[in-house]
């Protein structure tokens, strides 16, 4: 993400500081997640935060949440090949597909969460934050 993308698409969300590239080195390690390249590249500018893209309410957890959320919100069980990273503030969770190499972004309820109420919402992190702030 250019730096006017992140000026125009974040202008009104407070992101935190950055995660740093060894925070996200370490917590792929230890999780054994491989994190979306254009999101790590977030992360390293701004490590989650909540506000408005457009809008459109979000909040993305800091890195050292994303393996308690998944966690706490059982998603292993329920909706296995998802990995939760934020939330819309209200009933739905943003994930990315698993399923496959490029991990497209969804959104899926967190009540009665499963893999088929997955609805799509955009290819990559870029496209995500440019869904909800053209919405």
């Amino acid at each position: 993400m250019t730096p006017s993308d992140k000026e125009r698409l974040l202008a009104k969300f407070n992101c935190n500081p950055s995660a740093g590239v060894a925070v996200i080195r370490q917590f792929e390690a230890e999780s054994r997640v491989r994190l979306p390249d254009d999101y790590a590249e977030f992360l390293r500018q701004a490590n989650g935060g909540e506000g408005f893209v457009g809008d459109a309410y979000i909040i993305l957890w800091r890195v050292g949440e994303l393996l308690e959320m998944n966690k706490a919100y059982q998603v292993a069980e329920y909706a296995p090949s998802l990995f939760l990273f934020g939330s819309d503030g209200g009933g739905e969770a943003f994930a990315f597909d698993t399923r496959s190499d490029a991990k497209p972004i969804v959104s899926v309820p967190f009540v009665g969460m499963e893999l088929k109420l997955a609805r799509p919402v955009a290819s990559n992190f870029k496209a995500f934050l440019e869904e909800l702030f053209k919405s």
